[in-house]
């Protein structure tokens, strides 16, 4: 029997994220935690794990992630949401040490057997980036759930916040754009499984280059991109750190017919909440160029900002990753009062 698992959920993937205006609303009412003096990053500046110093040079890092399927496949399913979670501690510059499940499952629905292909997936993964899933907590759930919290170390000297950008840097994203659009388009059965694939190949790429990019020097950011889209991850860099980014839409990378199922009205739900809770921290946008830079991501790539004296060897390790990169924008000085992000 085939299994379609986004059949059995209200939403898909980091588009389950609540909005980023609600969530600050919900952040805004959190106790301070500046009491810790050991925390060197919490949630103040919404980067993508916590921090807590060691003391002799180290930091753990400590992230959670987890949503519903964006995929019909249960083994896929559990892979996407561990490369996913994994992705967070990359992004701080770290290396993840291990990791425990966070599951939930609607055991009058779906069998066991397809609760463990979701698993092993996950564990599939897991032993991908050289790390145990050592553990984990379960419960019975209406939808299905799936995610990892994933612990990791840094050298605080290469741990990268979002509070560390700076002007004159060249912008780079390690992953095209267009998750959110591609699985709509599944949703709205649209599109060949051999269209999907290079969404799902997207996402089950581990963002493992984040370890290697922290110890340049000239790397100032790193923050991967996911619900809240390309703008929203950014807009949360340049409020953090008080500049300003200005992208250039043509040089956002895509996914391949990412515009040809936006033409046929393949937009996430999400992409309109990301809109409404930023929009008016971003230069005017025509509807299709907002569709694209706010489109709800899952296991995106990573959003890379790099000091312009120190792009070669930013580029020697990008060559010695198999990636090959190319700037989409540059960080400045801000210019306009309330304008975190310009594109053009």
């Amino acid at each position: 029997m085939t299994i379609a698992l986004t059949q059995y959920s209200h939403g898909a993937g980091c588009g389950c994220k609540i909005s980023p205006a609600l969530l600050n609303s919900i952040l805004e009412g959190a106790k301070s935690d500046k009491h810790f003096p050991g925390l060197l990053v919490g949630h103040s500046a919404k980067d993508d794990a916590a921090a807590f110093d060691l003391g002799d040079g180290r930091s753990v890092l400590s992230t959670t992630d987890f949503f519903m399927p964006i995929v019909d496949d249960p083994f896929t399913f559990g892979r996407i949401a561990a490369t996913n979670a994994i992705s967070d501690i990359y992004a701080m510059g770290g290396k993840p040490l291990m990791a425990i499940a966070i599951f939930g499952w609607p055991i009058d629905k779906l069998s066991a057997e397809v609760a463990a292909q979701v698993i092993s997936g996950g564990r599939s993964v897991c032993e991908a980036a050289g790390i145990p899933l050592a553990g984990g907590h379960s419960i019975d759930a209406p939808e299905p759930i799936f995610g990892l919290a994933v612990t990791g170390l840094v050298e605080n000297r290469l741990m990268k916040t979002n509070a560390m950008a700076q002007p004159d840097c060249e912008i780079f994203l390690t992953k095209p754009l267009g998750v959110g659009i591609l699985t709509t388009a599944q949703k709205q059965q649209k599109i060949a499984a051999e269209e999907l694939q290079v969404a799902i190949d997207a996402m089950t790429q581990l963002n493992s280059a984040g370890a290697e990019f922290a110890k340049l020097e000239a790397v100032t950011v790193m923050t991967d991109v996911t619900g809240f889209g390309l703008l929203g991850h950014l807009i949360e860099v340049c409020e953090a750190s008080g500049v300003q980014a200005q992208i250039v839409a043509d040089k956002v990378p895509l996914l391949p017919k990412v515009q040809a199922f936006l033409d046929q009205g393949c937009v996430p739900g999400g992409t309109l909440r990301n809109w409404q809770s930023f929009g008016d921290k971003v230069s005017p946008l025509d509807e299709n160029t907002r569709n694209l830079l706010c489109d709800p991501q899952t296991s995106g790539g990573l959003l890379v900002m790099v000091k312009r004296d120190g792009l070669e060897a930013f580029h020697q390790s990008c060559a010695a990753q198999g990636l090959v990169l190319e700037s989409i924008g540059f960080t400045q000085t801000p210019t306009k009062s309330g304008c975190w992000v310009e594109v053009v």
